[in-house]
């Protein structure tokens, strides 16, 4: 299946191919999860504000159905193809098998410049896209939710075209949606503080005894800046964060709360007083003990991962390290919490609100970070016992987990003829 080959999708397809071998994964499952179950091209045309018509490529990919409906998000970016999109519907099907999540993985975007487009356009690329893709989503097939630049009010724009098609509210669609149309109170925020409490975690379960532990975050979105607003109130100096336009760098610490009042004023975190501008890939390579990746993939790769200082690296976004470059790393000794499981929170917030839409009841905010807590927990818990006592790193012992519930699954399920 040569189309949906790109650096991404072979990447997921490296890691699975190493974890089933490490496992003597059935050869005839081993296959079927190397390929998404269904993956959708669509044509996008809408009528931009000047009057002309425009196409663009839209897709939903959807790997895996056997646990359940299938889970992703949805992204604009000018970058999204076939196979970055298939890649990241694989990566999330592990994950959702990781935190014990009735879901498979899914993910959907759309080719385009978000940042160029007004309001108006974005919503009627969103509710386009929707028509588009209306025949393989709903609660109980496919539910997508916030990516790159997409937030809740397009979750509430695919949500609204697909209750007028078929007639009534269905807030279950989609989750990230705003809390007064179905969201779930701490969604927004249950990425960023998924990771930050996992590196916490991570320090006091391996006690290296640091008192005033330093980070470096790349990437200030939203995963990017709740993670380095939970960290600086846990007491962890953020020196370095990066975004689109730059990075700015402070070894004794940025002033976070200041900083996130900054970019909201100036939408870019350059030029924030008590910073020093720094280029985005020595962020990567600063002298501090705990680096976020929280941007995009590939970001780590064997030409930079032997220059890297931190010793814990927590992934925030999909896919920063190469395989090459975990290699590198292990040699090192630098801990890693994969992306599988360092991200999960959005994911596991997503199901939250899922099961609240059903059953039409809805949970104080406490209760959902107190839920979130626990399940990051565990399956935290998981990976480190199970990398310890086989004797793995912690993205095989994540993968092994994720995957091996799929394939379980599946040998239960059989093959349908």
């Amino acid at each position: 299946m040569q189309e949906y080959h790109n650096e991404t999708f072979l990447m997921a397809q490296q890691q699975l191919d190493e974890v089933a071998e490490l496992m003597n994964l059935e050869t005839g499952i081993h296959e079927r999860l190397r390929y998404p179950r269904k993956a959708l091209l669509v044509s996008v045309p809408i009528k931009l504000d000047n009057g002309q018509t425009r196409v663009f490529s839209g897709y939903r990919v959807q790997h895996d159905q056997t646990l359940g409906p299938t889970k992703g998000g949805i992204r604009f970016h000018h970058e999204v193809n076939l196979g970055e999109v298939a890649a990241l519907a694989m990566w999330m099907t592990w994950k959702c098998s990781l935190l014990n999540l009735p879901y498979g993985g899914a993910k959907g975007g759309v080719c385009c410049f978000p940042e160029e487009m007004s309001v108006g356009e974005q919503e009627r690329l969103a509710r386009r896209y929707t028509t588009e893709i209306l025949s393989i989503i709903g609660p109980e097939k496919d539910i997508p939710a916030p990516d790159m630049y997409t937030n809740e009010r397009t979750m509430a724009w695919i949500m609204d075209t697909y209750s007028n098609f078929v007639g009534y509210a269905v807030p279950g669609v989609v989750t990230g949606k705003p809390v007064n149309v179905g969201g779930s109170l701490g969604r927004g925020e249950a990425t960023g503080r998924g990771v930050s409490y996992l590196t916490t975690r991570a320090l006091e379960k391996l006690q290296w005894g640091i008192e005033h532990p330093t980070a470096a975050i790349q990437g200030f979105g939203n995963v990017g800046s709740v993670t380095a607003k939970y960290l600086d109130q846990q007491g962890v100096t953020v020196c370095a964060v990066s975004d689109v336009h730059g990075a700015i760098y402070n070894p004794k610490g940025l002033d976070i709360p200041n900083l996130m009042k900054y970019v909201k004023d100036n939408g870019t975190i350059v030029g924030f007083d008590g910073s020093e501008k720094i280029d985005g890939s020595q962020l990567l390579e600063l002298p501090v003990d705990i680096l976020v990746p929280a941007a995009v993939a590939n970001v780590i790769t064997e030409k930079n991962a032997d220059k890297i200082q931190a010793k814990l690296i927590v992934e925030g976004a999909n896919g920063p390290c190469t395989p090459e470059a975990d290699r590198i790393l292990l040699k090192k000794d630098v801990f890693i919490i994969p992306g599988i499981l360092a991200n999960a929170g959005g994911v596991v917030v997503s199901y939250f609100e899922w099961v609240q839409d059903i059953q039409h009841l809805f949970w104080k905010e406490e209760e959902v970070t107190e839920k979130l807590y626990y399940l990051m927990g565990r399956s935290f818990d998981e990976v480190y016992h199970l990398s310890q006592t086989k004797g793995v790193d912690t993205r095989t012992a994540a993968m092994m987990i994720g995957v091996g519930r799929v394939a379980a699954a599946k040998s239960l399920r059989g093959l349908y003829p």
